[in-house]
């Protein structure tokens, strides 16, 4: 069923849907005292939204002498698509208007099969979410690939892990198969949203989220809205210089981060470990499986292998000295680290914050939390709900 969903008419609608989003059913009083009209300019904004099916009543508020205000919530009926799409696995996952998630799906899947094969597998985990949560349209769409993307157009560009993406039409195939507005955008910006909307970084404004999977990005917080750049490339830390005369990378250059520590570096430089005769505890887990992952080396270190332990640390060092420099530059009030390299455990996340707070200044880093983001793997498809509802509660 293709979505109707009407949008708001001006900004202070925009706002008011905005609100009753993040923080569930308001009274009336409440509504005017956090967007600041009066009670006249209100109730006909109110009475708008209701007419327009945005928003419903909900009830009578409690009461604080006098007469009681009534009570308003974002209509219950919206439902919000959130995909996100990365290198080796996809989540897929449905939304009410407040982004509580109603069901959520995942498989693994390789996204250099490219973008046709992958979106066959998109849409088939839309149609089960559409019985397992008894949902009979999706009023808007968000998906993360995990590449470079020109926002505006919803087209990767370049990405370097996604053979056979440049200049695919994401956002118009998607919206013609789901029948409904869809936006693009990089993983690691979704996953930003995520932890903005119910995660870590739900109190903070100014903040920068690292992702550290089979590619490596940064998601840029200012004043609460995504940055992206004047193209869409900004927060591509993967492929800052860390090694002056280092390993050749995906992207041509050499000595990029991601070409010294990322899931496939990681497992790349365990395998050599093992190989070696350096480390007998991968060296038994690649002949037990014959390949080794990030998991691998994680659980090695809980055995107390010391190898797998330097890899960690020297893996968290580089990400702390390319986060250096970009605390140094951009001063957040919070770093979050997310990802699935963040089962490697504590010594990377200590790794890395013992090699910012060397490197960077003391005025930067004096109140400066650097902490796993709090959702784990939702936070990519609620940052998926929170990128289209945005753009759905905005002026026409």
């Amino acid at each position: 069923m293709r979505s109707t969903t009407a949008r708001p008419a001006n900004l202070h609608q925009a706002r008011l849907l905005r609100l009753l989003r993040d923080h569930g059913p308001q009274s009336r009083v409440d509504l005017g005292t956090r967007v600041e009209l009066s009670r006249s300019k209100l109730a006909f904004e109110v009475d708008r939204l209701l007419k327009a099916g945005l928003a419903v009543p909900d009830g009578l508020a409690a009461s604080r002498g006098g007469r009681r205000s009534h009570n308003v919530r974002i209509a219950p009926s919206l439902r919000f698509l959130g995909v996100d799409i990365g290198a080796t696995s996809v989540d897929v996952a449905v939304t009410n208007g407040e982004l509580e998630v109603l069901g959520h799906l995942a498989e693994t899947l390789d996204v250099r099969d490219g973008p046709v094969t992958v979106f066959e597998r998109v849409l088939t985990l839309a149609g089960k979410l559409r019985t397992t949560a008894s949902v009979d349209h999706f009023d808007g769409a968000g998906i993360g690939v995990p590449g470079p993307v020109r926002f505006p157009e919803g087209v990767p560009v370049a990405p370097p892990i996604m053979p056979g993406w440049n200049g695919f039409p994401v956002r118009e195939v998607l919206s013609q198969e789901l029948g409904c507005p869809v936006l693009v955008d990089n993983d690691v910006n979704l996953i930003a949203l995520g932890e903005q909307q119910a995660g870590v970084a739900r109190s903070v404004r100014d903040f920068l989220c690292v992702k550290l999977g089979t590619g490596i990005g940064c998601g840029i917080v200012v004043g609460g809205e995504v940055h992206r750049g004047v193209t869409g490339s900004a927060g591509d830390i993967g492929h800052i210089q860390v090694e002056p005369d280092g390993l050749r990378c995906v992207c041509g250059n050499t000595g990029c981060l991601e070409a010294h520590f990322s899931g496939q570096a990681l497992a790349r430089d365990a395998a050599a470990s093992a190989r070696s005769g350096r480390s007998a505890e991968l060296a038994a887990r690649l002949a037990a499986a014959g390949t080794l992952t990030a998991e691998d080396v994680s659980a090695a270190a809980g055995a107390g292998d010391t190898v797998a332990v330097d890899l960690i640390r020297g893996g968290g060092r580089r990400t702390g000295q390319v986060i250096a420099q970009l605390v140094s530059f951009f001063n957040p009030a919070m770093v979050v680290v997310a990802g699935g390299l963040t089962g490697l455990g504590h010594s990377l996340l200590a790794s890395i914050r013992t090699q910012v707070y060397r490197q960077s200044p003391p005025l930067a880093t004096g109140n400066l939390p650097i902490v796993l983001g709090e959702l784990g793997q939702v936070a990519g498809v609620v940052g998926g709900a929170r990128l289209i509802s945005d753009h759905l509660f905005s002026p026409a």
